[in-house]
């Protein structure tokens, strides 16, 4: 008896075994544990296939990338579906491609892209600003492998310990803020320098040239002035013509 119990199991798990779905991807070039590594202007072309070998039952796939439906041609969703990313952007990385059975969300296959690309530098700036003015230079530092940052003043490391300067870099935009500018001690050629192992030292050059303070027109404070004189103007004829009328008046 417990042995029919036991043959029954077996025929039942295998049956089970036997309707089991799956669906794949594949991809060009090749992705390492499901983490495709590129760079940035190629192409990379992702197959997503089922298991199912009965052409007459084909399943219906999806596309998503990062949870967002990819919209395909209906020929292209049947069993096999193929997608193209061309051109690979920074856009890219870190994306999760996922592809799925339609009817069954949980029977999926997912490929992320590590997508690498330099930081978009080697250009020059040049700034004006006024002397006790405050300068704000910026670099578009993001970069995949991430970059190093130095800032150097006409060919020096700059001494950002100093408090003559502050600098922030979040891993995206490196900026070097310079409060109150002084033209013998400011003036000069700043470079934004980073370097990286794969990419080597690349950089943006800021000429920075600190001009003579301008008084500008205080336009504020000059229109409430006016305002102020033109009511008092208004008050005193107000108040002047009340007199005239009670003179009028005895008269």
């Amino acid at each position: 008896m417990k042995m029919k119990v036991l043959v029954r199991v077996a025929l039942l798990l295998l049956c089970c075994v036997s309707y089991v779905k799956a669906v794949t991807v594949e991809s060009c070039p090749l992705a390492a544990g499901g983490l495709l590594q590129t760079a940035v202007e190629k192409t990379v072309t992702l197959t997503c296939m089922t298991d199912n070998t009965d052409p007459s039952s084909q399943q219906e796939l999806q596309w998503f990338r990062n949870g967002a439906r990819v919209k395909l041609p209906e020929e292209n969703m049947m069993s096999r579906s193929s997608l193209c990313v061309q051109p690979v952007t920074k856009e890219d990385d870190g994306a999760v491609f996922t592809c799925q059975l339609k009817g069954d969300a949980s029977v999926n296959s997912t490929v992320e892209f590590d997508v690498h690309y330099p930081p978009d530098l080697n250009d020059t700036i040049e700034v004006f600003v006024q002397e006790t003015n405050e300068a704000v230079l910026s670099c578009e530092v993001r970069a995949n492998p991430p970059v190093t940052v130095v800032w150097k003043k006409d060919g020096e490391v700059l001494d950002l310990t100093t408090g003559s300067y502050k600098s922030t870099n979040n891993g995206i935009t490196a900026q070097l803020s310079i409060p109150k500018l002084k033209r013998d001690v400011h003036q000069g050629l700043y470079v934004c320098e980073t370097k990286s192992a794969v990419y080597g030292v690349t950089g943006r050059t800021f000429q920075v040239t600190v001009e003579d303070r301008v008084i500008g027109f205080p336009l504020g404070p000059t229109i409430a002035g006016i305002v102020v004189v033109a009511c008092t103007i208004v008050l005193a004829l107000i108040s002047r013509r009340n007199k005239i009328i009670k003179c009028l008046k005895r008269n």
